[in-house]
Formats: structure tokens, C-alpha cells, sequence
């Protein structure tokens, strides 16, 4: 095997460990200085700023790349008559009651992520790194094909590859290892509501379902018919469109639960339960607002349904059960880690009848072995 091989696989095993260790507990090592004032947050930014090597040739590049998403990026010119991608995107997830409006925030989200990161990332060894050109390389036959195809998605995958091969070619492969997590989070800013309905559509029937299940506990006679539940008498009338299914609240949960696992654990089993609980709590969260509607309902018709269900405050319900719930099971497992590591200090007993290892050594018994 050559020696560029060699280079590659360390590269990409240097990547994935260190994707398995981004964390912003107390052993992280990209916490940022404390800032106090407006002040030190301006004088800290502008120092990294500073410190920031090969500037001009990333944005110079950044800005040749990102112009040709603008006049060559879109294919489609059906509904939103433009070659621009990026009018595209912002067609996609602002007409309407769109799915993919969180995903106008995930850049920004980005951004922040690298800003909180400046230390670390400036801590690596910069350097002109030339395989990065490979990445552009790949990402611009990505962007080529979704533009044959009339695919965008395709290109908006393309965009944020390319920009990462970008930084890459500026700033060298230590940078690329430890800006992996923030590079990922940019999937979730690419609008894929309108082509979930496999997804929709068995979430609504079960979250129909489930509201007629509770509600009959309740003593509510709330009948069903597919996503509909209606009142027997005629009272009230609602259809569980696909928005109300849970895909909404389960984009963003999931994006919020993902954040959380990879900043407060290391554990890769910690981290895929928290990820794993978006889902039933997107679930939870749906639940609880169409049985405020139903109920509310039941007391005062479908005008007094319609209220509730068109209320700013009970249309975040299906978020507060995600909040609530992934920080009180990453409480319970950040307790479950501190005694675990308790436990596990020298000196004390791992198990039942096990002595120390210093007090076995006294006895000339064993040589002193780590505790688990």
C-alpha cells in the first residue's frame, strides 16, 4: 500500500474519532473564553479574526462558488421562474404553511456552531491543504448532475460540500476533522418536507388514532373516519392534516436533540437514545395539542376548537414535551455518568467483596489494576 494511502486512512480515522468526541461537557476542549461585555465579544471575534490565515483566498473562492449557484443553480423553471438557487430554497420553505421553514435558520445555526469552535479551530495547523481540491471537485459533478436531472436538492447537498472542501483547501485537514459536526448540521437546511408523505401519512393516521384512544378515556365520544375526528352529533370537524402529523415538530426535535447529544455526551450510546427520543416526544407533543382542540371542542363547538387550534401559544405545544423531556433524560444520564465515574475512582470498591487495588498491594497480593 503506498504512502498516500497511508495518509488517507489515518485522515479519515482521525475524522470519525473525532466526530465521536465533539462535546461541550466539562472535558471539552472548544469551550469558548468567557466574554463579559459587548466589548470583549467584539475584541475576542476581531483577534480570531486576525488570527485567521489564507482569508483571501477562501473568500475569494467562497464567493466565486456561491455565484454559481446563483446564476446556474436551479434547473426547474416551472413555478419559481429562476436560475437562482437560493430563490429557489426560499420558495420552497416560505410559500404557505411550509414544512421546511426551520430550515432558513440552520446556517445561522452553523455560523454560531464555528463561532463557538474559534479557539479549537484556530489552535489546528492551518495550511494550504491541496487534497481539499478533490472535495470540490466531487461536489461540483454533485451540483452537475442534480442540475440534469432537475434535482436542487441534489445542488443545495452540492453547495454545502463544496464549501466545505473550500475550507479544506484554506485551512488544511485538522480544520476539515474538527469542523465535521457543524458541516453536518447543514442536511437539515435542505427542504425535504414535500417528499416525506411515506413518512405524513402513517404518522397521522397513528397520531388520529391516538387522539381517539385518549379521548375516549376521557369519556369524549370523538369519532374517527382515516385522519379525521369529528363529534357523532355534528358538534365539531377536524382533519389531522400532514403538518399536524408530527413532521414539523419531529424536524425540529430532531435537529434540537442531535445539537444536545453531541455537545453534552462522548457516550455513542447516550448520544443515538437522546437522538432517538425526537420522534415519540414530536409524537407526545402533536398529541397534546390536538386533545386541547378536541376537548376544547367538546365544551364550546368548533369555534372554540378553531381558537385553540389557531392560538400562537398552544401551536408550540408540540415543542414543549422535546424541551422538557431531552434535558430531564440528559439530566438523569449526566447523574447516571458522574456516579458511574465516582465509582470508578482509585481507592474504591468496584464490587461486592472486591478490596482496592492499594490495599491489595499492601497484602502483596495482586499488582495494582485500574478499576473499571
Amino acid at each position: 500500500m503506498s504512502e498516500k494511502s497511508h495518509i488517507f486512512e489515518g485522515f479519515l480515522f482521525e475524522s470519525f474519532k473525532d466526530f465521536g468526541s465533539l462535546s461541550m461537557d466539562r472535558y471539552a476542549v472548544n469551550e469558548p473564553q468567557p466574554i463579559k461585555n459587548t466589548g470583549d465579544f467584539w475584541q475576542d471575534t476581531a483577534d480570531c479574526w486576525q488570527r485567521l490565515p489564507n482569508k483571501g483566498f477562501f473568500f475569494i473562492l467562497l464567493a466565486v462558488w456561491l455565484l454559481i449557484f446563483q446564476f446556474l443553480g436551479n434547473s426547474i423553471l416551472g413555478y419559481v421562474h429562476t436560475h437562482s438557487l437560493y430563490l429557489w430554497i426560499y420558495d420552497s420553505t416560505n410559500v404557505g404553511e411550509s414544512d421546511d421553514a426551520y430550515c432558513d435558520y440552520v446556517p445561522f445555526l452553523v455560523i454560531g456552531l464555528f463561532w463557538w469552535k474559534r479557539h479549537e479551530l484556530l489552535d489546528s495547523r492551518l495550511e494550504i491543504w491541496g487534497p481539499g481540491l478533490a472535495i470540490l471537485i466531487f461536489a461540483m459533478l454533485l451540483h452537475i448532475f442534480g442540475y440534469a436531472i432537475q434535482l436542487p436538492h441534489f445542488s443545495i447537498l452540492a453547495l454545502f460540500v463544496g464549501i466545505y472542501g473550500l475550507m479544506g483547501m484554506a485551512w488544511g485537514k485538522e480544520w476539515l476533522r474538527k469542523s465535521i459536526f457543524p458541516s453536518f448540521l447543514l442536511l437539515f437546511a435542505i427542504p425535504i418536507g414535500a417528499h416525506v408523505t411515506f413518512i405524513t401519512s402513517p404518522l397521522r393516521i397513528f397520531v388520529t388514532w391516538l387522539v381517539e384512544m385518549v379521548s375516549h378515556c376521557f369519556g369524549i365520544g370523538v369519532a374517527r373516519y382515516g385522519t379525521e375526528l369529528f363529534d357523532p352529533s355534528g358538534a365539531f370537524q377536524y382533519d389531522v392534516a400532514a403538518a399536524c402529523s408530527g413532521i414539523r415538530s419531529f424536524a425540529a426535535n430532531f435537529l434540537l436533540a442531535t445539537i444536545y447529544a453531541f455537545f453534552t455526551f462522548r457516550s455513542p450510546w447516550k448520544r443515538l437514545l437522546i437522538i432517538s427520543l425526537a420522534l415519540p416526544f414530536a409524537i407526545l407533543g402533536n398529541l397534546l395539542r390536538l386533545l386541547m382542540v378536541i376537548v376544547a371542542a367538546e365544551m364550546g363547538g368548533q369555534k372554540w376548537g378553531n381558537y385553540v387550534h389557531d392560538n400562537f401559544f398552544t401551536s408550540l405545544m408540540p415543542y414543549a414535551p422535546a424541551f422538557i423531556g431531552l434535558f430531564l433524560v440528559g439530566s438523569w444520564l449526566e447523574k447516571h455518568e458522574a456516579r458511574a465515574a465516582a465509582v470508578g475512582q482509585p481507592g474504591q470498591t468496584t464490587g461486592p467483596g472486591r478490596q482496592p487495588a492499594q490495599f491489595q498491594l499492601e497484602k502483596g497480593a495482586v499488582k495494582p489494576q485500574p478499576n473499571e
